[in-house]
């Protein structure tokens, strides 16, 4: 699939009834990050992106998302296309539950889905579906700081979980399981997109 934005490329999967973009997101826009501020990370990782960021708060894409941010309730109407390309969109806490399902349930879903290298500790999926998550470089903190690269692997989703939180999903290097919890709005995280 390319991004007609910026001609970038990325491989995608179908999972299930789903199609997945099989790699991080990498479309430059405020509030996103390289790991470190490195470019080679974005290359590598995709970018880090706040949820405000995620969601096109700004509604340059789609209305969608719009004043989705850190500190406002928003419970936009479906699909939000947020910061992927046209044809996608940033997926649903119910969505990536439905991922979990096609490649068995939440507690296999991080073996399944994570890359078969990368991953610190032996912490290396089977990477049966062709996701290949990798740990990508962890997350962002709202204070600029970086942090679990090697370790973790987390991504955005559309839904909301209050004023100052939104649900993100995760992958462990330690787990074979994979989480949906509320985490901070301003903290960057990847954005993997889903065909409409």
């Amino acid at each position: 699939m390319t991004d007609g934005r910026d001609g970038q490329t990325y491989k995608i999967v179908k999972i299930g009834e789903q199609i997945w973009m099989a790699e991080n997101l990498n479309y430059k826009t405020e509030s996103s990050y390289c790991y470190r501020d490195a470019d080679s990370n974005c290359t590598k990782f995709g970018r880090l992106y706040t949820w405000a960021a995620a969601m096109d708060s700004a509604a340059k894409w789609s209305i969608n998302g719009y004043r989705c941010g850190s500190g406002t309730y928003c419970f936009p109407p479906y699909p939000v296309r947020g910061v992927c390309p046209e044809g996608w969109h940033l997926p649903t806490k119910a969505e990536f539950e439905t991922l979990f399902a096609a490649v068995g349930d939440s507690s296999t879903a991080g073996k399944m889905l994570k890359s078969t290298s990368g991953w610190n500790s032996s912490g290396n999926g089977t990477d049966a579906y062709a996701f290949s998550a990798l740990p990508a470089a962890g997350r962002r903190y709202s204070s600029g700081d970086f942090s679990y690269e090697g370790y973790y692997a987390y991504f955005w989703s559309s839904s909301g979980n209050g004023s100052y939180y939104a649900y993100r999903m995760c992958l462990y290097y330690d787990d074979d399981g994979a989480s949906l919890y509320g985490d901070y709005k301003g903290n960057g995280f990847s954005v993997r997109c889903l065909k409409d």
